[in-house]
């Protein structure tokens, strides 16, 4: 499949903007994921712990591979406590508790490996790079990597973290109402997995937030948009997630949500709406990173976007009965 080039294939700086990817899949635990992405572009095995590696100094920075639970890994507060001051006796204490709690971690992701995904973050790539990250898709499903399709259980997802253009609302503003007006597309082409359409990890934006922002007269400033998409959407279980965005551009923000371990900030978009279709030869991040660029063509046309608007609010300002009946005409027209 040809990568498809964005609008716009630079950053404010002039470099080319760069793509995070993330992927969930079973059937290869992390250990040997880590050799693997070694394997197909170098650096240094880091194992952090049983259940968590790194690899270092790769073309583009580290990869992380771990298992999708942190009951998996040792708590990070308890290994990093401080007791300098205490008495020997206490310090032996403290390192018997470091020590059983490691082992209980361990063995609790030996019990899991296979239950639970493991997860592949990659660095920022740049875009016009995505071709030679598809290797390791292709690679991963060689070695058995099973994605969302091989089993009703597996709600996998591959993410998408494209870097902003810029920071100017107007930017954010026409993106978001791209995206809104395309969700329901992204979710035909993708065929999103019924497990995953269950799960609440990519649920759609609610219909009276799309209204709100896609309304000409709706041109808020920075902090509005911010305040307006955080109480329309006070969770991270969006199918487009701004929250790592918006803790990247307002650190001071009072909302708990822009603070939490989860999100980490970062210039970019969080697209989690793709399910990880190891299982079709051919799939991988270009695949979904074409359909993504649909999004930042239309908010890149301005005249087609505001037509796109308007013809979404007529359309959705009409009663649940005149809807139907534009609807079932539609149908019978067609057939």
């Amino acid at each position: 499949m040809t990568l498809q080039a964005p609008p716009n294939r630079v950053n404010k700086d002039g470099k080319p903007r760069c793509v995070g990817v993330e992927i969930e899949f079973a059937g290869l635990p992390p250990r040997e994921t880590a050799e693997l992405v070694r394997t197909l572009f170098g650096g240094e095995l880091n194992v952090v712990s049983p259940h968590r590696l790194q690899v270092e100094g790769t073309r583009w920075g580290e990869f992380g591979i771990e298992l999708d639970t942190q009951y998996a890994h040792p708590d990070k507060a308890l290994l990093e406590e401080q007791h300098e001051s205490d008495s020997e006796w206490a310090r032996q204490q403290h390192q018997r508790r470091v020590e059983f709690h490691q082992k209980t971690r361990e063995l609790i992701g030996d019990m899991v490996t296979g239950l639970v995904p493991t997860e592949i973050v990659c660095p920022p790539v740049p875009w016009d790079e995505l071709e030679t990250l598809d290797t390791l898709f292709e690679t991963l499903r060689e070695k058995g990597a099973k994605g969302t399709d091989a089993s009703l259980l597996y709600g996998f997802g591959l993410h998408l973290n494209p870097e902003v253009e810029n920071v100017e609302v107007e930017y954010l503003l026409a993106m978001m109402r791209a995206y809104l007006l395309l969700a329901s597309w992204l979710r035909e082409e993708i065929k999103v997995d019924i497990t995953r359409e269950m799960l609440p990890h990519a649920n759609p934006f609610h219909k009276e937030y799309a209204l709100k922002v896609l309304d000409a007269r709706y041109q808020p400033d920075l902090d509005t948009f911010i305040d307006d998409y955080l109480r329309h959407n006070p969770t991270r279980n969006r199918e487009l997630d701004l929250l790592p965005l918006f803790a990247h551009l307002c650190p001071e923000h009072p909302h708990e949500l822009l603070h939490g371990e989860l999100t980490k900030p970062r210039p970019t978009f969080h697209y989690r709406l793709p399910n990880a279709q190891l299982s079709q030869p051919g799939w991988g991040a270009v695949v979904e990173w074409n359909r993504w660029v649909e999004v930042e063509k239309l908010a890149a046309n301005t005249e087609v976007l505001r037509a796109r608007c308007d013809e979404y609010i007529a359309e959705h300002s009409k009663p649940w009965w005149a809807r139907l009946k534009t609807k079932l005409l539609g149908r019978f027209s067609a057939s």
